[in-house]
């Protein structure tokens, strides 16, 4: 892996529905465009019978082949299979996934023929590993350095895991920041000479949603709290949409379409593009043609019906705002600016609520709500590698944990090492003791969670200290460490104070998560779709180059003024060579790129010397 300080560093937003890449040059930030032109991309990964597919290409072709095409992958990531949230999603996806091994989900699809199981890391890697290419083809050098945002409410294993998928992508990530953090970047740049400021971010995004109160000060940006859902935003709003045309085609029809995967996905498409036209008109129409069996539907929504489908969902996104408030025991008169950013953050009616919620206050629009995240990001990336201005190099990022984090202790209850809305990176000691006479060893239960009970905490990882002296109950002591680095990840180590005999684990053992022998296969698996990525690149350039080289021959000896010109035996020995390889490119299978290229070669040999010849006589 690169050194922090080589090579250019870019930021990347990795988002549930879209991505979006930004790299710190010419002394501003400048947004990539994909080669659609787009400065977003779709977090989106098909496999097809012959390729496979990622970003634009992969949206585009949903429709005609919804089961293997996988969206949504950072609603899996760092999961369990069992998890309600999960199998609740399970239902909406036209993709299948199933249980594997310790409880993690896998994605299945039918790629080139065979069945695959992929891991959310995988699909998100294939991601990020895109977001690179489009990085490098702007910047026309390798990049391997990258900072890489989740949600602010994202947990120690889904900071694990995407850190891990920035990994298999081969990338040298060397920063996880939240993105409600990196959304106040882009907002507070411009502004680090100006008096202190509390800043509320709402960030409502396609798949989570989060709140981050924050304090700018001189170029510092100390964040006091953070509250968050990691499964709430524009895909459960497009989800409610869908369901309510579900029952209206089947009222209007008599037909339920709910088991029909293609229609279900071209009808969402349809609920996306309505949630949009929603935010800037009053009322749209829904219109799919031939939605199932031959059946043309077309229907109308307002602003107002849309809002009250999911106005218990909106109220939710406002009641994190008066969480967080609460945990940074700031009154909301006390918030100087509230910051929007988020594409879902656009809706008229959850500005609104977020307005009344501020008693009237004006909302701050003046980051862009799709780029916001990678622009911060692409900073943080220009400051860790020591690129940019001194605007940039005197930025200071103070972040908080979003969890409380501690262990099993007296029978079930959480004993909380590191409270939450702690500023990391943090390292907090507690001492214990043993729990009855003659104890040798001690099993510690890492959780994380706000409940009293571990039970309904999340389970992290655990360990056994070993040995210890046998003595009574209360009188062998020790101290256990929990530290959290910058990226939010933790380290757990405990000590027996006598003996000095000490454990220590970064919390990657949860069964749920990867090994370092499945990130190396998954990096070795990365590097073969590269290799069948380039392959197939190849052949589709050598493939457009014949066509090119026929069709412009074709186009020579048909034009009236070159083609008369011609001899009459060259002219008919150039038109069979075109024929024979008009009619190859038809019948074809399975040909490789050098079989184009040979073909190509032939043609040539036979064309340029008659038209060369043609030339000379001129």
């Amino acid at each position: 892996m690169a050194g922090e300080g080589e090579g250019p560093a870019i930021g990347i937003d990795l988002g549930t529905t879209y991505s979006c890449v930004a790299v710190w040059q010419h002394d501003r930030v400048e947004v990539i465009v994909n080669d659609q032109g787009n400065r977003t991309t779709p977090s989106y990964v098909a496999f097809t019978e012959k390729e496979r597919l990622v970003g634009e290409a992969a949206k585009n072709q949903v429709a005609r082949n919804p089961t293997n095409s996988i969206f949504d992958a950072k609603r899996l990531i760092g999961r369990r299979f069992s998890d309600s949230l999960v199998q609740n999603d399970i239902k909406l996806w036209p993709f299948k996934v199933i249980e594997g091994p310790s409880d993690k989900p896998m994605i299945v699809v039918n790629y080139k023929g065979e069945e695959k199981h992929f891991a959310a890391e995988e699909i998100s890697s294939m991601v990020l590993k895109k977001m690179r290419e489009i990085a490098e083809a702007y910047l026309s050098t390798t990049v391997k350095n990258v900072v890489v945002t989740v949600p602010a409410y994202f947990n120690d294993l889904q900071r694990k895991a995407t850190k891990d998928s920035g990994g298999i992508a081969g990338l040298n990530v060397m920063r996880i920041i939240n993105e409600p953090t990196a959304a106040a970047i882009a907002y507070g740049l411009d502004k680090v000479a100006i008096d202190k400021k509390n800043v509320l971010i709402f960030d409502l995004g396609g798949g989570t949603a989060d709140v981050s109160l924050l304090t700018i000060d001189d170029g510092t940006f100390e964040v006091k709290a953070v509250a968050g859902d990691t499964h709430l935003g524009g895909e459960d709003f497009d989800n409610r949409m869908l369901k309510h045309f579900v029952e209206i085609f089947k009222r209007q029809h008599k037909k339920d379409i709910s088991g029909n995967a293609r229609a279900l996905r071209r009808l969402r498409t349809a609920c996306e593009r309505a949630k949009r036209i929603l935010s800037s008109a009053a009322e749209t129409t829904i219109e799919v043609d031939s939605l199932d069996n031959g059946i043309d539907f077309s229907s109308s929504i307002t602003r107002a019906r849309f809002a009250e489908l999911n106005m218990d969902l909106f109220k939710k996104s406002i009641e994190l705002v008066e969480k967080c408030l609460i945990d940074a025991k700031m009154d909301k008169g006390g918030v100087h600016d509230v910051v929007l950013t988020g594409g879902s953050s656009r809706i008229p009616k959850v500005q609104q609520l977020l307005q009344d919620f501020f008693d009237g206050k004006q909302l701050n629009k003046s980051i862009n709500p799709d780029e916001a995240v990678a622009y911060g990001a692409a900073v943080q990336a220009a400051n860790l590698a020591g690129m940019g201005n001194e605007k940039v190099q005197n930025i200071v990022l103070l972040d908080v944990t979003p969890l409380s984090l501690g262990i099993n202790a007296n029978g079930g209850c959480m004993s909380v090492v590191i409270p939450r809305n702690t500023a990391i990176p943090t390292k907090i000691e507690h001492d214990y003791t043993t729990a009855f006479d003659n104890q040798t060893s001690a099993l510690y239960q890492v959780y994380e969670g706000e409940r009293a009970r571990v039970v309904d905490n999340n389970w992290l990882g655990e360990f056994t200290l070993s040995p210890i002296p046998a003595a009574p109950q209360g009188i062998a002591q020790m101290k256990v460490c929990f530290e959290i680095d910058a990226n939010g990840i933790l380290k757990v180590s405990a000590m027996e104070k006598t003996t000095g005999v000490s454990y220590s684990i970064t919390i990657t053992n949860y069964k749920a998560s990867l090994s370092t022998e499945e990130i190396h296969r998954m990096v070795l698996d990365a590097k073969k779709y590269e290799v069948e990525d380039d392959k197939h690149r190849k052949k589709a350039k050598a493939k457009e180059a014949l066509e090119n080289y026929a069709y412009k021959m074709k186009s020579i000896v048909n034009d009236k003024e070159i083609g008369d010109e011609l001899d009459a035996a060259g002219k008919e020995k150039i038109e069979a060579a075109i024929k024979h390889v008009i009619a190859w490119l038809d019948g074809i299978q399975h040909v490789e790129a050098d079989e184009f290229e040979d073909k190509l070669i032939g043609l040539e040999l036979i064309c340029n010397p008659i038209i060369a010849k043609k030339s000379r006589r001129q």
